[in-house]
């Protein structure tokens, strides 16, 4: 057994904690009065690796995101109030019979942007590089199109597991239309209607099939393999000149227009004794009147490096403004759970007013990543390009940080005497105990016997930050509240 990992021979992890620390853990959780079952469905929940992705595909108007809608429905959808993060969302959480994964809707751009075969294989493709299964909708009351065939040839070359959903069977006069989509090669067609309901957990069923467990996490340890550095940032920010300033020669095409780059390249670089393996994300070309279009792909391919990164250096162009965009990009490297550094480009060409207004902006619009590493670099001079590594290096060792329980325990005990949660309705929620069921990055979960208001879990956030560092990487919190059982306490 991995001494990281708890297993209780159920097939069921338990994070992070070791077979003792486990066992003691649970013997806590009794004495406060909760339920095992529900403690170790938290610490499963939370100490999970990255969930499998499964990619929904299809051409315009066959029914997609009605598909997706029908699958998170399953369960609450995560609402959060940060700027930008629903409508420029591509992938939910869903479950299904009692399997967690990630979908990523390729739907809501259905506009004739590059040609029709052009933007179908672009969507196509972009979700295909992140996932482990596809969906592949098809509208069974059209039958394949050359379109679809199209898409088949993208599908076949990924060498992705494919479900085939053969959407609008409403009824039994349309099962003859969906049984005649086995011409497309890719095996038995699932008739099913997103919009009614019919059919979809004979589909999903076929999906859980084809879709790998939630694996533990893996990051960097499998093969040892080189460390994976997704470059991100909007347009003509600097990401292909920073690659080929890093890697000592031009290997990427570094142009004046915005989004020259078409295909992510992965490049192994060396630096600082080290191999690493970067991956530029540079946006997509653009064309005049297609700003929504493009950006819709860039969000695509930027989701895609992300997923397949452990760190994301977020490249900021300091000489400009910083832009929603920006936000939306940071925000898109948070809730994946990647080590963020940032680095501000074209540090050079600032003057001394400049340089008084970003320290405004960042203070003000990079709140919410104030634990980031920064670094003001110029890619096209090398100007403190040697502080990059040192701060990728200060993000992983964050990411990967693991507070043991007894020490996290004993320091809570000390928030919650120092600084109590304020009273609400006559009651004062506090906080019993807590582990880290997990890392990259780290993921904590609380037992509280009441709910915690969210300001007391950012001031609790912002003390675990004091106390053991994890300086580049985002925390998960959940809280676990005590059912009432009767008990006095």
């Amino acid at each position: 057994m991995n001494d990281q990992i708890h297993s209780d021979g159920s097939g069921h992890e338990h994070g992070e904690l070791g077979d003792a620390e486990y066992a003691e853990f649970m013997e806590l959780a009794a004495q406060e009065g909760f339920d095992p079952e529900e403690v170790e469905g938290a610490l499963d929940e939370a100490g999970h690796g990255p969930l499998p992705v499964l990619a929904v595909v299809g051409r315009p108007n066959v029914g997609k995101s009605t598909l997706v809608n029908r699958i998170i429905g399953r369960r609450e959808a995560v609402v959060q109030d940060k700027p930008g993060v629903t409508r420029d969302r591509v992938s939910y959480e869903a479950e299904w019979a009692g399997r967690r994964f990630k979908v990523v809707d390729t739907g809501g751009w259905e506009q004739d942007v590059l040609g029709l075969d052009a933007s179908v294989a672009a969507q196509a493709e972009y979700a295909i590089e992140t996932a482990d299964a596809v969906v592949f909708v098809v509208d069974s009351t059209v039958g394949a199109t050359d379109t679809d065939e199209a898409v088949v040839k993208l599908l076949r070359r990924a060498g992705k597991p494919v479900v085939l959903c053969a959407n609008k069977v409403d009824g039994q006069s349309g099962e003859a239309d969906a049984t005649a989509l086995w011409s497309l090669g890719l095996g038995e067609p699932y008739p099913v209607s997103s919009l009614h309901g019919r059919g979809t957990g004979d589909m999903l069923d076929a999906v859980l099939e084809a879709l790998p467990d939630a694996p533990a996490q893996k990051f960097g340890t499998a093969l040892g393999g080189p460390r994976r550095i997704a470059l991100i940032g909007r347009p003509n920010v600097g990401k292909s000149s920073l690659l080929n300033k890093v890697a000592g020669e031009d290997r990427v095409v570094v142009n004046e227009q915005a989004g020259t780059t078409r295909d992510p390249v992965d490049e192994l670089i060396k630096l600082g004794g080290i191999t690493w393996k970067f991956i530029d994300t540079a946006g997509i070309r653009r064309r005049v009147h297609l700003q929504e279009g493009a950006d819709y792909y860039a969000s695509l391919r930027t989701a895609a490096a992300v997923e397949k990164a452990e760190v994301a250096v977020i490249l900021i162009d300091s000489s400009e403004s910083i832009s929603v965009q920006d936000q939306r990009i940071i925000t898109m490297a948070v809730d994946a759970g990647r080590a963020i550094v940032v680095a501000f480009n074209k540090w050079d060409t600032l003057d001394e007013e400049r340089r008084y207004y970003l320290e405004r902006e960042i203070e003000t619009e990079l709140a919410q990543i104030a634990w980031a590493p920064r670094v003001n670099i110029s890619a096209l001079t090398g100007r403190h390009m040697e502080k990059l590594v040192p701060a990728i290096e200060t993000a992983i060792e964050g990411w990967e940080t693991r507070v043991p329980t007894g020490r996290l325990n004993a320091f809570l005990g000390e928030i919650v005497a120092a600084h109590p949660h304020p009273i609400r309705g006559g009651k004062q929620p506090r906080i019993l105990f807590g582990t880290q069921a997990g890392t990259k990055p780290p993921r904590f979960v609380l037992f509280a016997s009441g709910f915690l208001e969210h300001g007391y879990r950012r001031f609790v956030e912002r003390r675990l930050r004091e106390e053991f560092g994890f300086e580049g990487t985002p925390i998960h919190i959940s809280v676990r509240v005590r059912e009432k059982r009767g008990r006095n306490k």
